[in-house]
Order: C-alpha cells, then sequence, then structure tokens
C-alpha cells in the first residue's frame, strides 16, 4: 500500500515540474523545528501553513476587525476579514497564471494582516506612540503578525511556520508603491529576525521578499485594498464617483471590479516569465494618483474621523490599566484571564510587561476592545 509520505513526494515532484522557474517549491521550505511526517501528515509545507493559519484564534478575529471606517454599522462595509479573503484570491489568480506556488500565496496572504489592531490604522498609530513610550519600539502590524503566529498564538508555542510564508506576511508592505518587485532570496531566520529587529527600531527601513509569492501578496494587498475602499467610502457619501480623477478613471476605471481587472491583467502581462512582478508605468502612474486621492479624500477625511481623539484616550487607559495590573499582580484582570492564562512560562519569561499588554491589546477585535473600556467614555457606534 503506498503511503502519505509517498504520495507527498509525488506531488512535490509534479510541482517541481509545472511550476516556473521562480516560484518557490513545497519541498524547500524552511522551518526553525523540524516536524515528524506524522505531524504534518500528506499536505505540503506551504499548504500545512495556510492551514495552521486559517484555524488560529487570531484569524477568527479578523471577522470583528475595522478595515478602513470603525464604529459605523453598515453590514456592506468591508471588515478585515473580507479584505484578506480578497488578497488571498486575486494574488492566487495572479500566481496561477504566473506558474507560482499558489500554497505559498495562500499562507501569505491569509496571515499578512494578523497583527492589526483593532480600529485600523488609527489603532495601529495609537498602540505604536504607547509602545515607543513604553521603550519596546515601534508597533507596526506586520511586524505584531510573525509575533502572534510565532510567538503567541498556541499559548506561546508559535505554529511553527515555514521561513517563507512568515516571510511574505512581514512584507507585504501595501501602502509603500512599488512599480517592480524582484525578491530578494538569500534570507533565513536569523536575517529574517534582523530585519523585524530594524523594522521596530525604524519603520522607514525597506522589506522586500524573498520569493516571486511573496511580491505577488504585496501588489495584491494594494489592489484588493484600493478600488473596495472606493466603493466603501461611495457607499457612505463620503465621495461620489465623478470625484476620481479623470486621468485615473480612464487608465484604471471608476468601479472596484474594472480596477481589480485592470490591475490584476497589468500585472500578468508585464511579470509573465520574467524573475519579478511589474506594473507597466502607465499603469503605476495611475494607481499611484488613486492612492494619493483615496488617502487626501478618505483615510485622512474628517468627516469620519470624529471618535478619533475618543479612541486614543481609551488606548491610553487600557494600556496604563494593564500594565499595573502586571506590576501588582491583580489576577481578577483580564490581561490574566483572557490572555495570560494558561500561557507558557517560555512566552512570560521572554516578554516584558509592556510587551504582554502590547500583544494583548493589538489581538483585540473593535467589539471587545469597547467592552474593556469605561462605558461612560465608549464612543456610539452610528448606524448608515
Amino acid at each position: 500500500m503506498v503511503t502519505l509520505q509517498e504520495i507527498k513526494n509525488d506531488l512535490n515532484e509534479r510541482q517541481a515540474r509545472m511550476l516556473s522557474p521562480y516560484a518557490a517549491k513545497s519541498s524547500h521550505a524552511v522551518r526553525k523545528k523540524p516536524e515528524t511526517s506524522l505531524k504534518s501528515g500528506y499536505r505540503q509545507a506551504f499548504s500545512l501553513d495556510a492551514d495552521r493559519i486559517m484555524h488560529s484564534m487570531a484569524y477568527t478575529r479578523y471577522s470583528d476587525k475595522t478595515q478602513v471606517f470603525y464604529l459605523i454599522r453598515n453590514d456592506h462595509i468591508t471588515h478585515r476579514v473580507l479584505h484578506v479573503q480578497l488578497v488571498s484570491k486575486i494574488a492566487r489568480t495572479i500566481g496561477r497564471f504566473l506558474g507560482l506556488n499558489e500554497d505559498l500565496i495562500e499562507a501569505a496572504a491569509l496571515g499578512h494582516d494578523i497583527g492589526h489592531t483593532p480600529f485600523g490604522h488609527d489603532g495601529e498609530r495609537f498602540l505604536s506612540k504607547l509602545c515607543r513610550q513604553a521603550g519596546i519600539g515601534y508597533f507596526l502590524h506586520n511586524v505584531q503578525s510573525i509575533q502572534f503566529l510565532d510567538r503567541v498564538e498556541r499559548k506561546g508555542r508559535g505554529w511553527n511556520l515555514s521561513l517563507q510564508s512568515l516571510d511574505g506576511i512581514v512584507c507585504h508592505d501595501g501602502e509603500i508603491h512599488n512599480r517592480v518587485l524582484a525578491p530578494v532570496k538569500e534570507k533565513n531566520f536569523e536575517s529574517l529576525n534582523q530585519e523585524l529587529k530594524r523594522k521596530k527600531e525604524k519603520p522607514d527601513y525597506a522589506l522586500m521578499p524573498m520569493s516571486m509569492e511573496g511580491c505577488v501578496v504585496r501588489m495584491a494587498d494594494t489592489v484588493a485594498y484600493i478600488g473596495r475602499d472606493l466603493e466603501d467610502a461611495i457607499r457612505l457619501e463620503l465621495i461620489s464617483r465623478s470625484d476620481i480623477p479623470p486621468d485615473v478613471r480612464q487608465v484604471l476605471g471608476d468601479t472596484n471590479g474594472t480596477i481589480v481587472y485592470n490591475l490584476v491583467t497589468d500585472i500578468i502581462c508585464n511579470s509573465y516569465r520574467r524573475p519579478y512582478v511589474a506594473f507597466s508605468e502607465k499603469v503605476s502612474h495611475a494607481l499611484k494618483k488613486l492612492k494619493d486621492f483615496n488617502l487626501q479624500f478618505i483615510y485622512l477625511n474628517e468627516r469620519f474621523k470624529r471618535h478619533t481623539g475618543a479612541i486614543e484616550i481609551l488606548f491610553g487607559i487600557l494600556f496604563e490599566q494593564y500594565l499595573e495590573d502586571l506590576e501588582s499582580q491583580n489576577h481578577s484582570s483580564k490581561i490574566f484571564s483572557g490572555f495570560l492564562s494558561d500561557m507558557s512560562q517560555e512566552y512570560i519569561c521572554e516578554h516584558r510587561p509592556a510587551e504582554i499588554v502590547r500583544d494583548f491589546i493589538a489581538g483585540m477585535t473593535d467589539r471587545y476592545f469597547l467592552q474593556q473600556c469605561p462605558e461612560k467614555m465608549r464612543p456610539q457606534v452610528i448606524d448608515y
């Protein structure tokens, strides 16, 4: 009778024959700790990574985390969980045409925003300020994604994900505009740790994925959010479709569907059988202009920012309170019952109190965060 390991070997051999020479092969996956065939079964390495991410506690919490608009009750506004699914689908579509490893793409895409705070990028900014004041460096959601998956999940044991998946997650940086992305292949766990350290010290430190798959996910992150955020803003009457710059509409279109189609098509045509992932100059220019438009008229628009100050105050209150609870060993506090309960001694010994508070707050959903705050200080959710 054939064994599971033999089936897995056949899959790896088939993959090596069929994929592009620029693709990451599942048989080349590198982990910190070796795993027995009994643990990994017949699943290929990057497929196993994707499964572990999807079954993580942090992935479950995606469903109630803000994408852009928070404290708004509207069933058709994008939440973080939909965004990561869109990134995964878009990236796998591109990867299929380029002959890349779709399992690695899926793992990096599903995990890329695991570290996001409640209340989106505003929450990230507030928590980063508190982390710097506490002397533990900047807070960045992509670095925190690695922290959750590698150090916090499974009560501090982590998921033992592959180097390639972790690299694709931390290097996604979809807000940075690049026309061309070429992988930097020579990486190991030591160099990845150095990149994480430098990024926490200097947020502008540039990261580049080690794989073509990581480059595709980074491009797909932008493709997934740029048009979708427009549609959400139009639905909330923050902008109108006619506000989109005419030259952007001419190149990319004025609906999410046409924008995604045109961007994906451009990536495929400019990256096919090449050792890099790229936009054409024309499309790259239009995309950059659309990013600038979204920043000015959506992300920095004060109309939906009226509770930003209150949220920032609440971040400070919770951070200070949990620090006090740790120092006083107040075991009735939620940071003990809701986070540190049964946590491994390795995690507790290797993390400073401020780092533990950071991890607890960053992992909260929007709703859970507000439930921890003084009731009289909670801003109200608006039906829209």
